[in-house]
């Protein structure tokens, strides 16, 4: 298990090393799939499993286990890059991702890394989330100074998506992202919004005039609804290849398809339409509503659990570089929980369980990390 944070640097002073880095990590991972949310309740488990971690675990533990500030100083001059390189690494040598996943960018605050009294930014990650697989693949900050455009691209030459649909949101509606997209042999489905706002209303045109007139536009046409704690939804999705009158579609690397999609929902008898469009290299009907709706499990399988299950988003740590490694040991621990389908079990469930189940927290561990 050690193998895979044992390509980290270490920045600490070589006389005063105490604690091995990557069993440092490990330790501290092994605590967070147990439940531990800070840096106290991880060196209390620590110290209280020592025996467990050299027995089942193989640690050496040749100093002991560290204290909680020793955990947060080094988890505070860890790089991040690096980490983040070794957590994607782990992903590509443990967990296959099938052809035409669907795999979904979207970013996430960390509400509570920010401190306004000490000028700290708010810490913003954007991830990559197999919706299939049920696993995050790799995620990146974001630059204080900027936003999510110039990070998606940086995500997706950290990881391995060949032959994948990416789907996101409007912000990901740039010529470079599609670019990069298309570099990594992947499709793409990505929703068009406001800010390229001559193709928005373009697209929005074309729809509103095929409806009107069907006969003279070549529309793919799917509908499907369903039910579930008192909602009715209804969805309708319309795909066209006939795009060649776009003026500056040849800038859109790979643009094939633009789509259109319309959500109808019955609330306690309160109807609302919700009308969104897309640019797509995607021009199977199928494939296109597949990726359209499963783009939010992002949202509904990884953030909420984050926040639901890890308390994301009032976690309070901000010292250097900790609250950015710390959001990585949450993804790998829900990896790990999501791959581990022995036991059906809820993610909550199964991280109850491994807070006091060695046996069970063992099996977790070592279902990817073998």
């Amino acid at each position: 298990m050690k193998k895979y944070f044992e390509e980290l640097s270490d920045s600490r002073q070589k006389g005063k090393i105490k604690y091995n880095l990557a069993e440092v990590v490990v330790m501290a991972l092994i605590a967070v799939t147990a439940g531990a949310e800070h840096w106290n309740e991880i060196a209390l488990y620590c110290k209280s499993k020592e025996e467990m971690l050299k027995t089942e675990f193989d640690l050496e533990l040749e100093n002991g286990t560290p204290t909680d500030d020793t955990f947060q100083r080094i988890f505070a001059i860890i790089k991040p890059k690096e980490f983040e390189k070794c957590f994607v690494n782990w992903v590509k040598c443990v967990i296959k991702v099938p052809d035409k996943e669907i795999v979904s960018l979207d970013g996430k605050t960390l509400r509570g890394s920010q401190d306004k009294e000490d000028n700290l930014d708010v810490i913003h990650m954007v991830s990559a989330w197999a919706n299939s697989a049920g696993v995050v693949l790799g995620q990146v900050r974001v630059n204080e100074k900027s936003n999510e455009i110039p990070a998606v691209p940086e995500l997706l030459d950290c990881i391995d998506v060949k032959n994948c649909v990416i789907t996101s949101d409007a912000m990901s509606c740039q010529k470079k992202t599609v670019q990069k997209i298309t570099e990594h042999e992947c499709d793409y489905v990505i929703c068009l919004k406001g800010n390229q706002e001559t193709l928005h209303e373009d697209v929005k045109l074309y729809f509103e005039t095929a409806e009107k007139e069907p006969n003279f536009y070549p529309l793919s046409k799917l509908k499907t609804s369903g039910k579930d704690h008192g909602r009715i939804e209804k969805r309708e999705y319309f795909l066209t290849d006939d795009i060649d009158w776009l003026s500056d579609k040849q800038e859109w690397c790979n643009l094939n398809a633009i789509g259109m999609v319309r959500s109808t929902r019955i609330i306690k008898g309160v109807e609302t339409v919700d009308v969104r469009y897309f640019i797509s290299s995607v021009t199977d009907i199928k494939l296109f509503a597949k990726a359209v709706r499963q783009h939010w499990g992002i949202e509904n399988s990884l953030h909420w659990c984050l926040d639901m299950c890890f308390d994301e988003d009032h976690c309070r740590m901000r010292v250097d570089n900790s609250a950015e490694n710390f959001a990585v040991l949450r993804h790998i621990a829900t990896n790990l929980y999501k791959s581990f389908t022995s036991v059906k079990l809820s993610l909550k469930a199964k991280r109850f369980r491994c807070s006091f189940d060695d046996r069970f927290l063992a099996d977790v561990i070592f279902n990817k990390f073998s």
